[in-house]
């Protein structure tokens, strides 16, 4: 059959942000392992329990390690590609049987397809830390918060009012606000952007350190100076995916006509995004009476969406976009940029 049931039965699973220890319910087929929570009841002793199903992990590219934690013994984990969990048996017997039992369906499930060559060998020597080649591809091991008084990329110590811990979505470390403060791409997210640190953001995205100076130093660039020498700047409403719409001050400098910068207010001293406009894709028709003179701007997966005050705005925005998403640059001298308060 293409799904059979190989073992079931009741699981704590530690928690990275606490010290608690959760019930779950583990079901486990030969292709795939199915992390539950149960519906109704947190005992699971009642024949028939109903169960929500919290995570799917597959078994192709599962690892298994064994786990030592003076606090919790009998501890294990499980690695997969959407997923790694802490778990913990109700004793050694348990944990061994659950090891035994995640193992041989992945050695059965690699010898059916073929792909399994030496993970027999690496598995005696696995580590718990994804690797560089692995990184956004495989679900991390979350360092627990208690595990660590300090940053583990700048060293500085945390403390709960000015540097609390964030864990790194890519390789599960525990870093302060400054040190994962950037987005990337995971692949075993789906694509969707998560919290990174420095380091694994660089990996991720290719961005080099100079490079990814010259992006921080572009937010940096104060509301005043790019807007008193721009090519035209206004509040707009402004609206990412499917997140609500928002109030935002929007330039687009003389000496950088090919980006729009976003702004809180035109007094701020940092800007809260940029869109690099080459190559996007531009959409005048609104898609809303309540926002009849809107604008939409759309390139792969990046879908934003703008809404001006007027129609005469709107129009003098899309002069200069039209533009920019082609590559050129305004012609003529433009001494008064275009503003609306």
């Amino acid at each position: 059959p293409s799904n059979e049931l190989i073992k079931e039965g009741q699981i704590l699973k530690l928690a990275a942000r606490n010290t608690s220890a959760q019930e779950r319910y583990l079901f486990l087929f030969n292709n795939m392992l199915l992390y539950c929570v149960p519906r109704f009841s947190p005992r699971f002793s009642l024949v028939g329990s109903k169960f929500t199903v919290r995570t799917r992990v597959g078994i192709d590219g599962m690892k298994i390690v064994e786990t030592h934690n003076e606090e919790y013994p009998h501890t294990f984990q499980v690695s997969g590609k959407e997923r790694t969990l802490e778990l913990q048996a109700s004793s050694e017997q348990d944990k061994e049987e659950w090891i035994k039992a995640l193992q041989d369906t992945i050695d059965a499930f690699h010898q059916r397809h073929e792909t399994f060559r030496n993970a027999i060998a690496k598995d005696n020597d696995m580590q718990s830390e994804v690797s560089t080649a692995e990184l956004g591809k495989r679900a991390p091991r979350w360092i627990r918060d208690n595990e660590v008084t300090m940053c583990m990329k700048c060293k500085e110590s945390f403390n709960a009012l000015t540097r609390r811990r964030h864990h790194c979505r890519a390789c599960g470390h525990v870093v302060c606000w400054k040190c994962s403060d950037y987005k990337a791409q995971l692949e075993y997210d789906g694509g969707k952007l998560n919290k990174v640190c420095k380091d694994c953001y660089q990996i991720i995205s290719g961005f080099t350190d100079s490079e990814e100076k010259k992006r921080k130093g572009i937010l940096e660039i104060e509301s005043a100076e790019v807007s008193g020498n721009s090519v035209v700047c206004s509040f707009l409403q402004y609206m990412e995916k499917s997140k609500p719409w928002q109030k935002a001050w929007c330039v687009i400098p003389k000496q950088d006509p090919l980006v729009l910068y976003m702004y809180g207010a035109p007094q701020d001293v940092r800007a809260q995004a940029t869109i690099p406009l080459l190559g996007y894709v531009v959409d005048d028709l609104p898609k809303s009476a309540d926002l009849p003179h809107s604008f939409k701007l759309t390139q792969s997966k990046s879908v934003h969406s703008f809404a001006a005050d007027s129609e005469e705005l709107k129009q003098k925005w899309l002069k200069i976009i039209f533009l920019a998403v082609t590559g050129e640059t305004p012609d003529g001298p433009n001494k008064h940029p275009a503003t609306l308060d």
